[in-house]
């Protein structure tokens, strides 16, 4: 074998090596089971900056809770329900001295759900709260009872899921079910920000790169033997 015809052989296997190790750490890629918040410019969602119970909407806002499978907030599943004030609060008049938070709560679908659990149906309620209460304490009015975690991360909405609280699972789900309802789901891209569950999926995990240095040595170690046997 000529010169040129080794390096060849040797620039394949190591680039078909790249791509196999790349590929299992794709497939192997984790996400995780969690409910998301979302807030609402008034016709959209957006992927809340920070948690419920440090956000304190105005009287007429909106907010949603989607429980789903993803691996950032860059891929998280937005509540399948339109935030619509005026539809969620129609039969709950204004009063002086509170106000009124549409809330949004989604359970999300059969593919979401942990094993051997049914996600309830998605569902709005109006709540009736003090001035100054939090998006927590507006979801705590309308959907009880709730489950948080030791570190105060919100685990369960109206004891859904039964146990767990941001578990990591092998993959995202397939979502190819039909929106809960009629309502046009929200389009606007999510934000970065740190939730329960999120973690930055952007780089290489550990295991990929250490696959990567074997691969890269592999083919150091080939090209050197190549040279000796010329």
């Amino acid at each position: 074998m000529t010169r040129g015809r080794t390096g060849a052989a040797v620039l394949l296997l190591v680039v078909g090596g790249l791509l196999a190790v790349l590929g299992a750490g794709s497939a192997q890629a984790a996400g995780y089971r969690y409910w998301s918040f979302w807030e609402s410019d008034g016709k959209n969602w957006t992927y809340a900056t920070q948690g419920p119970s440090l956000t304190r909407p105005d009287d007429g806002a909106v907010e949603g809770f989607r429980f789903s499978v993803s691996e950032d907030s860059q891929d998280s599943a937005q509540p399948r329900h339109a935030p619509d004030f005026e539809e969620i609060c129609a039969g709950t008049p204004a009063r002086d001295g509170t106000k009124r938070i549409g809330v949004v709560i989604d359970p999300g679908t059969a593919a979401d759900a942990p094993d051997g659990e049914t996600p309830p149906a998605l569902r709005a309620a109006c709540a009736r709260v003090e001035p100054d209460a939090s998006a927590a304490e507006a979801l705590a009015s309308v959907a009880t009872p709730l489950r948080y975690s030791s570190n105060a991360l919100l685990c369960a909405i109206s004891g859904y899921p039964a146990s767990g609280c941001g578990d990591q699972v092998a993959g995202d789900p397939d979502d190819t079910s039909e929106p809960a309802d009629s309502t046009p789901a929200a389009t606007a891209p999510a934000t970065t920000s740190p939730v329960a569950g999120d973690h930055d999926g952007s780089g290489p995990s550990a295991g990929v790169l250490v696959g990567l240095g074997a691969v890269l040595l592999l083919g150091i170690a080939a090209v050197l033997q190549a040279r000796r046997r010329r």
